[in-house]
């Protein structure tokens, strides 16, 4: 059983005494306190650390209690922190327009602690306050790593008898690190985790993080119907680089905005923050996860997830650079420039585990497809090859590609990698295959009949 993120909240006060007071009261009631002493330190550090709750004086330089209430309301990723303004008056003119500029609650210096513990146990997040937030029950200090593909398809969803084995839904992994769960992209195969995950904890709150690699259509499709945003006991954070000019959460709210969706993403009972990444490189509770950009139309990233037990790279959607072989329209400086370019991405990967790239086109479809931003089996298992990868699954699978096309570029892989006596195994991403790692990375069979529960 995982233990929630502590709760957090925000004290905004240019008095170090009122701070000093509150802060050691919060830490005491069981919260991680954040402190800012004028209205622009508390409005940049709660876009930093998206607290919880805000404790904001009404009287401050360089940003009243009002001002900083109106500019934390503009910020999406915070619209559903509770916000209380404290000061010294109690006029019911300074309440009413605290309460205007979109603060829940005004509280009267000096704070009684009965009434601020009372207001903090009520604020505190779902599952916060009295119960712990479950991932996966795991023996104590697990670090097992497992894969699990819900969605392994490129550009549309493709059902149909044509590709039961290897399965129609777009991008959507599981990976389970002892008690932590981390979801890689938000495509169609997303529903059927979400109606897996509340099939195996019952009521017991979740909680979960999805890394988005980008926001194309195929990567966030299947947001709308995960049924944890639904239910209030869940948090789901959600982390992912702009990808567009009005944000990362306008991006996916927009998707289930009238006409397109019935339920808003702001009306979903779940509690769910998005935040806009801007470092390449951070951590998820014992998973260090580093982002590389893919060379792939807009913002798109993919990631590598290093633990004590092994790594696995993600990357969807990536186009090698083309280093000039049978090609005489490339300038000698294009040439190097992409052999530079691929090899970073070589380093990147250098002795993953598990490696799940985009093999769209086989090598015949490539040359009619230079440039859109997929890749080439041919060329991903050389890249593979190249950084010491020990499996590689060919991902992305083509919308017009059936079973027997992806076993026939699966066994040519193969074929790729006995011709220059490599140890890299290669298989095909599979809907419901699970793969431990490291466990001699031998993939477990998927549900009966090669399918996930529906």
């Amino acid at each position: 059983m995982a233990v929630a993120p502590m709760r957090t909240v925000l004290l905004i006060d240019d008095e170090s005494d009122v701070r000093n007071v509150l802060g050691e009261l919060l830490r005491h009631y069981g919260w991680q306190v954040f402190h800012a002493e004028d209205g622009d330190e508390g409005v940049r550090l709660a876009k930093t650390h998206l607290p919880d709750v805000v404790l904001c004086d009404l009287l401050m330089p360089r940003g009243n209690g009002l001002q900083v209430c109106r500019a934390l309301r503009q910020i999406e990723a915070l619209r559903r922190t509770k916000i209380a303004i404290i000061s010294g008056r109690d006029f019911d003119s300074d309440r009413h327009q605290a309460l205007e500029a979109g603060a829940d609650d005004y509280l009267v210096k000096p704070v009684d602690p009965a009434r601020l513990k009372s207001l903090m146990s009520a604020w505190a997040p779902p599952g916060q306050s009295s119960e712990r937030a479950f991932s996966r029950p795991e023996p104590a200090g697990s670090t097992a790593l497992r894969l699990r593909f819900w969605g392994v398809r490129g550009s549309i969803p493709t059902p149909g008898p044509t590709t039961v084995e290897y399965g129609g839904n777009t991008s959507c992994l599981e990976v389970r690190v002892g008690s932590q769960i981390i979801i890689l992209d938000a495509g169609t195969g997303l529903r059927l985790l979400g109606r897996q995950l509340l099939a195996e904890f019952g009521e017991a709150p979740l909680d979960l993080t999805l890394l988005l690699t980008h926001t194309h259509w195929d990567h966030i499709q299947g947001l709308p119907f995960f049924l944890p945003l639904y239910k209030r006991q869940h948090q789901l954070r959600i982390l992912g680089y702009e990808g567009a000019r009005n944000g990362l959460a306008s991006v996916l709210s927009s998707q289930m905005e009238s006409p397109f969706f019935p339920v808003p993403l702001a009306s979903a009972p779940g509690n769910i923050r998005i935040e806009e990444l801007r470092e390449l490189n951070f951590n998820l509770g014992s998973v260090r996860v580093q982002g590389c950009f893919a060379y792939h139309p807009g913002l798109c990233v993919g990631y590598r997830l290093s633990t004590a037990s092994g790594s696995i790279a993600f990357f969807p959607d990536n186009e090698l650079r083309h280093e000039g072989e049978g090609r005489t329209d490339m300038a000698a400086t294009e040439v190097e420039f992409a052999r530079k370019e691929n090899q970073k991405l070589v380093e990147f990967l250098c002795g993953t585990d598990v490696l799940v790239m985009d093999t769209q086109y086989d090598l015949q479809e490539y040359q009619q497809h230079i440039g859109w931003g997929h890749g080439c089996v041919d060329e991903v298992v050389a890249l593979a090859l190249r950084a010491g990868v020990k499996q590689l699954f060919l991902f992305h699978h083509d919308p017009d590609h059936d079973d027997a096309k992806i076993t026939q570029m699966t066994n040519h892989a193969r074929e790729l990698v006995a011709a220059k006596n490599g140890s890299l195994k290669v298989e095909a991403a599979r809907e419901g295959a699970t793969i431990d790692v490291p466990s001699s990375l031998q993939e477990t069979e998927p549900q009966p009949g090669g399918r996930l529960p529906t």
